[in-house]
């Protein structure tokens, strides 16, 4: 339980995460008066394990450490990407809140400063998402995909070595660093659906707490909120994780939810997709439906 008079927010220790917390806070210093918030950054282990394909890792290695805090009442709240939640929460927390979304779309920086059609043959790009090599390859098949870990300073570097030409990223998190200046080119979301959650800040509580929760439920933008229960819960439905190339984006329209959704072979070769709307009253039943539709047109195989 929460000191009255101090809230523990837990987050991962990168820039990027230490950032998103910044930018959560200043939220919530609107919902929680006379309170001191104090950061406690948090080594996971994907962190850790700097050695393994982003792809073997899975959903879940980013925000597991954060959650054992929570739940082991370390801290009182976790600031998370949501693309880094896995499908399911541990039992007793939940996602009790969300800023307003960020930029989703993915974004190309390159050593020339080309957009990505204008890029050479054989250009060099780095990325270690499934998804992001999926559709690359699918659009164009003479560039060579080369996988890549590391923070976002650290993959900006490599562009300019010996084994990137450049790189993909999420455009969220190169605006949250005050770095979209570094942007060559961006990915219409539209063909290039973005990742579950991509673009989200998720506040994670546990259910007990119910005076935090309400608290937080102050601060909860709502349209960002509906849209990701849709994207995860179009994941959960299928099942999917990060070595499975499958994406959802959701929109929110005045009354209306505009779901898109994309599953792919990894090579790029074959590409599902299926786009739907409906209204925004029952936004986890819009994802398990965007999720069969998918699986019946013809990407069952995939899963």
């Amino acid at each position: 339980m929460m000191d009255s008079q101090k809230l523990r927010i837990g987050s991962r220790m990168s820039p990027l995460a230490l950032a998103q917390t910044e930018e959560v806070l200043s939220y919530l210093r609107l919902g929680f008066n006379g309170i001191e918030f104090v950061v406690v950054p948090i080594s996971t282990g994907g962190d850790r394990n700097k050695n393994t394909p982003i792809d073997r890792i899975g959903r879940g290695a980013f925000s597991k450490d954060i959650e054992s805090a929570l739940l082991d009442g370390k801290i009182d709240i976790a600031v998370h990407s949501a693309k880094d939640l896995a499908n399911r929460l541990p039992s007793g927390l939940f996602i009790a809140a969300t800023v307003p979304r960020e930029d989703p779309r993915d974004v190309l920086i390159n050593r020339w400063g080309l957009k990505f059609s204008e890029m050479p043959t054989g250009a060099r790009i780095g990325t270690g998402s499934p998804r992001r090599m999926a559709l690359i390859k699918s659009l164009r098949a003479d560039i060579e995909v080369v996988p890549i870990r590391g923070n976002v300073g650290t993959r900006l570097s490599k562009i300019n070595g010996s084994e990137y030409d450049g790189v993909v990223l999420a455009a969220a998190g190169l605006a949250r660093l005050g770095k979209t200046d570094a942007i060559h080119d961006f990915f219409p979301y539209e063909t290039f659906i973005p990742d579950v959650g991509q673009g989200i800040l998720a506040i994670e509580s546990r259910i007990s707490d119910r005076d935090i929760s309400l608290k937080l439920q102050g601060i909860d933008h709502c349209p960002t909120s509906l849209a990701l229960k849709a994207e995860r819960s179009f994941l959960e439905e299928l099942g999917g994780g990060c070595t499975v190339p499958v994406a959802a984006y959701v929109i929110v329209d005045k009354d209306e939810l505009i779901l898109r959704s994309m599953a792919a072979v990894p090579d790029g070769s074959r590409i599902f997709r299926v786009d739907m709307s409906c209204s925004m009253d029952d936004p986890v039943n819009a994802g398990k439906e965007l999720a069969v539709r998918l699986r019946e047109s013809g990407a069952r195989e995939i899963f």
